[in-house]
């Protein structure tokens, strides 16, 4: 009895697949193709019926928006290999343009800030890496972490006026959105440091810290080192030893004074 059961409902199941198909259902189509695919009594049929479904059903999902579905979908129609070469190719291709779109979308809204948004997008096409180090989400968190410390620093340095410090940690900035975050840190740094050009000027007045080392033979130092790829707060304490003197920490300033 349970054998004729089967036998008929495996009847009635090419019929039912080829409702679904004219009527556009891909959820009944799915279902209907996994039930012959099952069966496997009507010879080859049921895997290029089953192909057709999850096409269609694949293509819906990535209309409305349901990328994960629509890549597993996607994904099963490229592995099972159903339909000719042409056709896997074709098959092959949509696959390979999802993928990229998805990442392309993740790395545009990451260079605009939104962190958030780009896990959002690479989760579907991460799903199935199990190494960490191996996913694009993990570096773009830790480049995202390195800056944000990277912006903090750079906020307390600029607070106590530590001028050359605080440009070496605003060239590490690596990051589109928060280069242009620290971007006013940047103008008043560089008047700031430029200022230290003309200590000199107002020594005789008293208002300002002197270098033992004059300004413009340090700026030179400096400078050079900067040519030869120092960061900005080494390129200073190296120009400062070059020039036979030590840097001193004295209040906010940082200054160059001979032994």
């Amino acid at each position: 009895m349970l054998c004729g059961l089967a036998y008929w409902w495996e009847r009635q199941l090419p019929g039912r697949l080829d409702a679904a198909i004219r009527a556009g259902d891909t959820a009944a189509c799915l279902h209907y193709s996994k039930q012959l695919a099952a069966l496997r009594w009507l010879g080859q049929r049921a895997p290029t019926e089953q192909a057709l479904c999850r096409r269609r059903a694949a293509e819906q999902a990535w209309d409305e928006g349901r990328t994960i579905d629509a890549l597993l979908l996607q994904e099963q129609l490229v592995n099972s290999k159903v339909g000719d070469i042409s056709q896997q190719r074709q098959d092959q291709a949509r696959l390979k343009a999802w993928r990229d779109q998805l990442r392309n979308e993740a790395l545009n809204a990451f260079r605009d800030g939104d962190l958030s948004g780009a896990l959002t997008l690479l989760k579907p096409l991460e799903r199935n890496i199990k190494a960490a180090g191996s996913r694009l989400s993990t570096s773009l968190q830790e480049t995202w972490s390195r800056n944000k410390l990277d912006y903090e620093r750079l906020e307390a340095m600029v607070t106590s006026k530590r001028w050359w410090e605080a440009l070496a940690v605003l060239n590490r900035l690596d990051h589109p959105w928060w280069q242009r975050k620290a971007k006013p840190f940047r103008q008043t740094i560089e008047r700031a440091i430029e200022a230290l050009k003309d200590l000199d000027e107002h020594h005789n007045h008293g208002d300002l810290p002197k270098h033992s080392v004059p300004s413009a033979e340090l700026d030179s130092a400096v400078q050079k080192r900067l040519a030869e790829g120092m960061d900005p707060w080494k390129a200073f304490v190296t120009g400062c030893r070059d020039l036979g003197g030590r840097v001193f920490e004295e209040g906010p300033e940082s200054l160059c004074r001979r032994h």
